[in-house]
């Protein structure tokens, strides 16, 4: 795999997700559940890609991630703006605004929009804004305190594309942010580091003083492939020390994946493992969710 931030010609295509998702065997998925990470994504040249990108996807369609939802048995979604299409939100809006009662969306921007710009995305149903340094094509954590600043204004929360390992010297700052903040896949954390790597312990201590975690992103973790069980005391231990600010995300269409294609069903079955208790994984995938992104309780 190449590096995050290659040129355009180094940026290997990656495969489309599975073309027949399913419901889990394992649980039954609860009415109001939330699918917290998904991505829409176009194709050159109505919807451009950045240069400085790590992989080259297929087109994701809103079309079929409405039906993966449908599929699944996901009454919502969020759509978070992916990495190669870099600050065009525009085809996360389109979707947003087509499907109000169904979805929302994290927004990647540049500081600097004027008010009307800013209305227009909380009119679409942006509830966040994305920092990103893995993939390229992101906003890095530079400015993080003005990124904070904005969203607290807007009553929005920041979410993070990062590494573990980098939360260590960011986590002094991060724990001071007057809004609340969420790690996208537990930090991309190998498992094979170990649960007392500092890295791995750093967002556990930031889960357990606020922040929130997206139980999501396995194949991104897991050293054993699919089945993924290696991450299971990973996830166990962060939905302990919060259970009430853990969410669940596919991930769809699953970017950057070269080995197994998981399907979504997969996935949530995974969950059952994660999150034993029958209660408690219900409150990850809906009141917790709900809470966060401000979907109503009562299902479409």
């Amino acid at each position: 795999m190449s590096k995050p931030g290659m040129p355009t010609d180094s940026a290997p295509a990656c495969p489309g997700p599975d073309p027949s998702p399913r419901r889990p065997t394992r649980f039954v998925v609860p009415r109001g559940a939330v699918d917290t990470h998904a991505h829409v994504i176009g194709l050159p040249p109505a919807h451009p890609f950045v240069e400085a990108r790590s992989y080259t996807p297929p087109a994701a369609t809103p079309e079929s991630y409405l039906a993966m939802l449908d599929a699944t048995g996901m009454t919502y979604g969020v759509l978070v703006q992916v990495s190669v299409h870099g600050t065009d939100n525009s085809l996360m809006l389109e979707t947003l605004q087509a499907h109000r009662d169904r979805l929302k969306g994290i927004a990647v921007i540049p500081l600097g929009l004027s008010d009307s710009e800013l209305a227009a995305l909380e009119e679409a149903g942006v509830v966040g804004l994305r920092l990103n340094i893995l993939y390229g094509g992101g906003i890095g954590f530079e400015r993080v305190g003005d990124y904070a600043a904005l969203a607290k204004e807007l009553g929005w929360h920041l979410q993070f594309l990062i590494a573990a390992k980098d939360l260590v010297p960011l986590a002094p700052q991060l724990g001071r942010l007057p809004v609340p903040f969420i790690v996208d896949h537990w930090g991309h954390f190998p498992v094979s580091r170990g649960i007392d790597d500092p890295g791995f312990q750093t967002l556990v201590s930031l889960v357990r003083d606020g922040g929130w975690v997206k139980l999501s992103g396995a194949y991104r973790n897991s050293v054993a492939g699919f089945r993924y069980a290696d991450t299971i005391p990973f996830a166990r231990l962060l939905h302990h020390t919060a259970p009430d600010r853990c969410v669940w995300g596919s991930d769809w269409p699953h970017v950057a994946t070269w080995n197994h294609m998981m399907n979504v069903g997969d996935l949530l079955d995974l969950l059952a493992d994660w999150v034993p208790d029958a209660a408690a994984r219900d409150a990850v995938l809906t009141s917790n969710a709900h809470r966060l992104y401000g979907f109503s309780p009562a299902p479409r």
